[in-house]
């Protein structure tokens, strides 16, 4: 495993970090082999959210179970829009009723990192900074950071806590991988994949990054015949001619190292210039040791470069 700090937090946070948005699809006894494998290979990480089903009680009830709570960074998501009517639900009325709904989930006396699974920006980011402060004073908390945040929006939250003598954001999370999507891939989420500007901005300022959908949600495995269920979503989202030639350069460069294009994805995401923490997700243990040799692919910066269609 390889490691890296957030500011408040820890400077041993796994640079891989294990989602749970499948949890809830899978047997407990998978759910629980999963977290025993990522913590035997290292892993100190574990994020969910709030509107992840029944993925926060799985992490509460393994962590228990195992007695090892001070050995994990618990991270988890709130105020995502509602799922029926899409409606924005970032208030700190929302903030406060979800934060303790995810502390008894987990079982838990503080969330690690707590990030605001969508912004609404027609809300004043004041009162927004002061509800995570008063949680933060509180030991609710301990840091706590944006998921689908603007650029302008965490520099406005940024400097309105600056200004009054409160906690700013420490971690930003939108999506970032090597491929770059033709469209939004969810309702109001951010991407930063080919937006050069953002990756400077990250670039400059140093931000830490937790990064989701880091792999492309398979796309870099493909591609995919007629009859595979995931063909048209990833069609959707990632085909073109672009995306075509940076994973048929991602299996050039797997051949010279040795290992899967999709490894050489993730590869691209950890090495950037700026601190970056993906997610990843998998589903079974064999899925998690290949999601790990990401950590041992060498690529030099000409290959970076390279692979994003910049040389």
């Amino acid at each position: 495993m390889k490691y890296g700090s957030i500011a408040g937090l820890s400077d041993r946070i796994s640079r891989l970090i294990l989602g749970s948005d499948a949890f809830s699809q899978l047997p407990v006894e998978s759910v629980e082999e999963l977290l025993d494998a990522w913590a035997a290979a290292g892993g100190t990480a574990v994020e969910t959210a709030h509107d992840y089903g029944v993925a926060e009680r799985l992490i509460g009830d393994w962590l228990r179970s195992r007695g090892n709570r001070e050995n994990f960074l618990i991270m988890t998501k709130c105020v995502h829009h509602d799922q029926t009517t899409l409606a924005r639900r970032v208030t700190p009325e929302a903030i406060s009723k979800d934060v303790l709904d995810s502390l008894d989930r987990l079982g838990v006396q503080t969330i690690d990192l707590l990030m605001l699974h969508r912004d609404d920006p027609s809300v004043p980011v004041g009162p927004i900074v002061e509800r995570l402060n008063e949680h933060q004073a509180a030991g609710r908390i301990r840091a706590f950071g944006g998921s689908n945040w603007t650029i302008p929006r965490l520099e406005e939250a940024n400097r309105y806590a600056a200004a009054h003598g409160l906690r700013g954001f420490s971690v930003s999370s939108p999506n970032l991988a090597l491929a770059v999507p033709k469209e939004q891939l969810w309702h109001e989420t951010v991407s930063i994949a080919g937006d050069r500007d953002a990756q400077a901005w990250y670039r400059e300022t140093q931000m830490p990054l937790i990064l989701w959908s880091s792999q492309a949600r398979g796309f870099f495995a493909g591609p995919f015949g007629p009859d595979d269920p995931r063909t048209a979503q990833l069609a959707r989202a990632y085909d073109n001619e672009e995306n075509r030639e940076r994973r048929r350069r991602a299996r050039e460069v797997a051949t010279h190292h040795g290992c899967s294009p999709t490894q050489v994805a993730l590869a691209w995401v950890v090495n950037q210039p700026f601190p970056t923490f993906p997610l990843i997700g998998p589903r079974n243990v064999s899925e998690l040791k290949d999601c790990l040799g990401a950590l041992e692919v060498p690529l030099a910066p000409d290959e970076l470069a390279w692979l994003n269609l910049e040389a």
